[in-house]
């Protein structure tokens, strides 16, 4: 008796696109407690064979995404032999490659997941980033591509991020009243020192939304207009002392907002 209807995903890589495409299709279905069980790193016919013959008995299908000719061939005749549906997911699309541009595919697998220096780069610079987000140790500020500054609320976090997935070593500072910035800020190369600023009402308009959010009371001075005058008159003037570009993020997508950084002389690639 069938307890579990089951989708069975075979890759002679990480299988992660085959297992989307299947979470996908089954959210249009009322399946219940289905499950999607991928098998990856799959280099055997034999491997191959046996899994088909549990899908069989497990009266399952197959969703796969194998590039070796001989897997492929080895899917196709065990599932023939056990009468097991099967689904290629990148099967038609290479072949279609194949013949409308004429071209030999390099039947490497995982390919798109390669472990290269580019990806290594990037995932240290998100650890980077993570580790030194608002102001969480100074030590980050000399370590750093790139370093932001600005008051609370100015994206210096989602700013840090996205450049960070660009492959900088982001960390950025708070500049809070009253308190002192770390002397390290004026040890920094000025090409590598960014402040962010916004418009007064659009920061308060952007600090309402966050205390409402976080079910706080309206009346906190961190959304008064005299605060945040004073904060941005304090701002300015250590800013003005450090000398360093100044990038006005109202209404300014990170995306664009990285973009005037890079244009300020930071090299678009590392």
């Amino acid at each position: 008796m069938l307890t579990q209807r089951q989708i069975f995903v075979l890759s002679d890589s990480a299988g992660e696109t085959a297992e989307r495409v299947a979470r996908a299709a089954v959210q249009q279905f009322e399946l219940g407690n289905a499950a999607v069980r991928r098998f990856r790193r799959i280099q055997s016919e034999e491997e191959i064979a046996g899994l088909v013959q549990l899908a069989h008995m497990e009266q399952s299908f197959i969703v796969y995404t194998l590039v070796l000719p001989g897997l492929r061939a080895a899917i196709q005749r065990e599932s023939a032999k056990w009468s097991v549906a099967i689904v290629d997911i990148m099967g038609p699309v290479m072949e279609t490659i194949q013949h409308h541009f004429k071209l030999t595919p390099l039947l490497k697998p995982g390919l798109l997941y390669d472990m290269n220096e580019d990806y290594y780069r990037r995932i240290e610079a998100i650890e980077f980033a993570v580790k030194y987000d608002d102001g969480r140790d100074a030590r980050g500020l000399l370590l750093a591509d790139i370093v932001l500054i600005g008051v609370s609320r100015t994206s210096k976090t989602p700013l840090s991020m996205y450049l960070a997935y660009k492959g900088y070593k982001v960390a950025n500072w708070p500049l809070v009243p009253g308190v002192k910035p770390p002397k390290e800020l004026w040890q920094i190369s000025k090409s590598r020192l960014f402040a962010l600023t916004m418009d007064i009402e659009a920061l308060i308009a952007i600090r309402t939304e966050r205390l409402r959010l976080l079910g706080l009371g309206m009346g906190a001075g961190y959304i008064s207009g005299l605060q945040v005058l004073e904060e941005y008159s304090e701002a300015e003037a250590l800013v003005k002392s450090l000398s360093c570009p100044v990038i006005d993020v109202t209404n300014t997508s990170i995306e664009e907002s990285a973009e005037l950084i890079m244009e300020c002389g930071v090299p678009e690639e590392l």
